[in-house]
């Protein structure tokens, strides 16, 4: 006598089966919400896929801040040295496209004298590391470093990685639910293939993203007076400390400096391009 019940095998077919479709629901769902949150960017003008508001990048920096001055050894107790970092970052914003925004910039200076960094939070934090203060012997060179981290910010890169990184999760739950046997657990090398790929994609991203900043920091630091070659200054800077033992920080996260000195003295001769 046959048992009404469906075997074991047609079970996991159809458990299989079930999968398939949902993770092809949610790799729609995920490239509808991407592509459905179009802006554009009122100061570059380019188009952007962001999925988060204005208020919400503010929010996300300000809660951020803390922790990430907390990395660096804190902010910096030598009141005179983020006086100036103040001043310069405040010029910047006052006599540029960055003050039609409606960020909050604030300038953060760093006590940590080993690390050679400067970063941009969503919403107008903006960060430098004493360790890259001190290798700036002018003002203008320093116009250079935080002009450039008001470009990240004017730019709105880091509400696009945000959209681009829900983007990649919701995409690569959608490979993983394809692909992954609860009864073969192996197949969890899916999951971490599958991120990897998110991250070399977002890296791509965000080196464009910094070549664009690098465009932006040169039209703000010309808007405030300062002479643009000064970010050629700053990367030559950087390019000599990468001469010992361990490279700057700030090559992490952007591209080496050697690279970007041409495009920059390209910007400084296409000012009448700039915002």
């Amino acid at each position: 006598m046959y048992s009404s019940y469906p075997s074991a095998r047609s079970s996991r077919g159809g458990s299989g089966k079930g999968r398939l479709i949902f993770a092809a629901i949610i790799a729609i769902m995920s490239l509808v919400s991407y592509f459905g949150s179009r802006q554009d960017n009122p100061v570059t003008g380019e188009t952007q896929y962001i999925g988060i508001t204005v208020d919400q990048e503010i929010a996300l920096g300000l809660q951020a801040a803390p922790q990430m001055a907390e990395e660096f050894g804190g902010e910096d107790p030598d009141q005179s040295a983020q006086a100036i970092v103040d001043q310069v970052g405040n010029s910047l914003v006052q006599n540029s496209p960055a003050s039609q925004t409606p960020y909050e910039y604030e300038f953060h200076l760093l006590e940590d004298d080993k690390t050679i960094n400067a970063f941009a939070l969503p919403g107008g934090q903006i960060f430098i590391t004493r360790a890259l203060f001190d290798k700036l012997q002018t003002e203008g060179e320093l116009a250079g470093v935080l002009g450039h981290e008001i470009g990240h910010v004017v730019a709105r890169h880091s509400a696009e990685h945000i959209a681009k990184a829900q983007l990649t999760e919701g995409l690569t739950g959608a490979a993983v639910l394809a692909t992954y046997d609860p009864n073969n657990p192996a197949t969890a090398n899916t999951a971490q293939v599958a991120m990897l790929i998110g991250q070399l994609v977002n890296m791509k991203f965000g080196r464009d993203d910094e070549l664009e900043s690098d465009f932006l920091g040169v039209c703000f630091i010309n808007d405030s007076g300062y002479n643009p070659e000064e970010l050629i200054r700053v990367m030559q800077v950087l390019a000599e400390a990468s001469q010992g033992n361990a490279p700057p920080e700030f090559f992490s996260t952007h591209p080496n400096p050697e690279n970007r000195i041409q495009r920059i003295q390209e910007a400084i001769q296409n000012l009448a391009a700039c915002p």
